[in-house]
């Protein structure tokens, strides 16, 4: 039986150095872990046939659909900082791409697909664990209103792969705007190619940016478009505690979705130096950090645009920084009035900055926990003034009695009933994110073959403003035997 994809492949129109064109790795016995039902149908795919034994050969690989031309995309990137000029897909291939209902262009990948030439001598696959990880964040990061990549489905290979040892292999079905990275046009910029800059450049407004198109200076506007939408998604990021954790410029999306979830991991108690990678020995990436990381991979895509941007680099440099400079007050511009949302105001006064502030380093002094914090602070908006469940997570309550005091005056000047502020609080201020050792224990278990942990964790994370007293202990901070100190990254 051959499987119909409605696919539509722009990228793999454009010249073949932009590529390589090779076919996923077959695989010897693929079983379904988890289907996205509702993706699906929202890719216009079917999910009674992707469930079917036929569906699942394609989404492991070992089939091949109908107007697939699977591909592995060319790109560079900065990989802590240091610039390495050829790195590519080495273990993703591109199947194609297919219009969403609502008129979206979107990418359908298989990752852990097998060796491409942009390997390296890597095997190519992917482990469970990673698999699982990426599924249950992306989707959490969905639910929770983060641009993100997608996950599809989740398939076992039925092989063992070897990382120090020998784990199950998976298959993820990833979906993306597009997997064109920062590092897609440095690739090109390396190596002098101003035209295949000028080619993706051009894609890329046509598929993400098409009003930029209209500008007078298109690519000036190319540019300030990535920008906004990146200071815009890293804000989002530190309203919900995410930390990235390898924040490459090969992991950097010109369409603005968080892609690539390795090492990633959430906040427990609020740490803004807080680290989880394995391999980011000087936190380069903590959470703190994030928002002048992005700035710093926003710098070198400006600098592969600079021949675009004008013949004469010194007034190319000039346009192109005024621009960068405009990353911090759009970042500033999301970031400050979501800290107001999530304690509760609904306009901006003189001295709500330094609440905001102060409340986070009463926190991080007191090892409070980040996201049970400000939901409970959504109960204790009904009885500011009054102690509540929230001064428990502070190691000293009285320092947050005393930021209280401050908050319950404050809030008395902001127009809402305390019950309609609590339903705006509660509708920001998450109950449930992918806590790290909830996300362990869920790969763990699967490792032994019990998807049941794996699968009630995503049904868990699909509605993270929802308070449900059967899953409660899904909201909990990890016992001191618990705690996840490092993640890794799956290759």
């Amino acid at each position: 039986m051959t499987a119909h994809f409605p696919f539509d492949n722009s990228y793999a129109r454009l010249p073949d150095r932009f590529f390589a064109r090779v076919a996923p790795t077959p695989v010897s016995a693929p079983c379904l872990i988890k289907l996205n039902t509702a993706l699906a149908r929202e890719l216009n795919l079917d999910p009674d046939f992707l469930a079917t034994p036929e569906g699942v050969e394609v989404l492991s690989g070992r089939q091949v659909p109908d107007r697939a031309e699977p591909i592995a995309l060319a790109y560079a990137g900065h990989q802590f900082g240091n610039f390495v000029p050829q790195l590519g897909d080495g273990r993703a291939v591109l199947l194609g791409e297919v219009v969403d209902r609502g008129g979206m262009r979107r990418d359908i990948q298989l990752k852990g697909a097998g060796p491409t030439p942009f390997s390296r001598q890597g095997d190519g696959r992917a482990a469970l664990g990673p698999v699982l990880r990426e599924y249950i964040v992306s989707e959490a990061m969905f639910a929770l209103g983060i641009p993100t990549t997608r996950s599809l489905a989740a398939v076992l290979t039925g092989e063992d792969i070897f990382r120090g040892g020998p784990l199950p292999g998976a298959v993820l079905t990833r979906v993306a705007s597009s997997h064109i990275r920062v590092g897609t046009f440095q690739f090109f910029a390396a190596q002098g190619d101003i035209e295949g800059v000028r080619l993706l450049a051009d894609h890329v407004i046509a598929r993400h940016y098409p009003e930029a198109a209209q500008a007078v200076k298109p690519y000036h506007a190319l540019l300030e478009a990535v920008v906004a939408r990146q200071a815009k998604l890293v804000a989002q990021w530190l309203h919900v505690g995410f930390i990235h954790g390898v924040m490459n410029t090969d992991n950097c999306s010109v369409a603005g979705e968080t892609i690539d979830y390795g090492p990633c991991a959430f906040l427990d108690a609020y740490d803004p130096a807080k680290v989880f990678s394995s391999i980011d020995y000087r936190g380069r990436y903590a959470y703190g950090n994030q928002p002048q990381i992005a700035l710093w991979n926003l710098s070198r895509f400006a600098e592969t645009l600079l021949p675009l941007l004008a013949d004469d680099e010194t007034v190319a440099v000039p346009a192109a920084q005024e621009i960068l400079d405009g990353f911090s007050r759009v970042f500033h511009g999301a970031y400050g009035p979501g800290l107001l949302r999530k304690i509760g105001l609904s306009e901006f006064r003189d001295g709500d900055n330094a609440l905001c502030n102060d409340l986070l380093t009463a926190m991080a002094a007191n090892g409070a926990d980040f996201t049970l914090t400000f939901r409970r602070l959504g109960d204790a908006v009904l009885a500011p003034s009054e102690p509540g469940a929230v001064r428990d997570l502070f190691t000293d309550p009285a320092a947050y009695d005393a930021w209280a005091a401050r908050w319950a005056e404050r809030l008395q000047a902001d127009p809402g009933a305390p019950a309609e502020r609590r339903a705006r609080m509660n509708a920001v201020n998450p109950a449930y994110i992918p806590r790290n050792h909830r996300v362990e224990a869920a790969i763990a278990a699967a490792a032994a073959d019990d998807f049941a942990p794996f699968n009630e964790l995503v049904d868990v994370l699909s509605r993270p403003f929802d308070d449900r007293s059967d899953h409660a202990r899904y909201a909990d901070p990890p016992a001191v035997d618990e705690r996840v100190t490092q993640t890794f990254c799956g290759t």
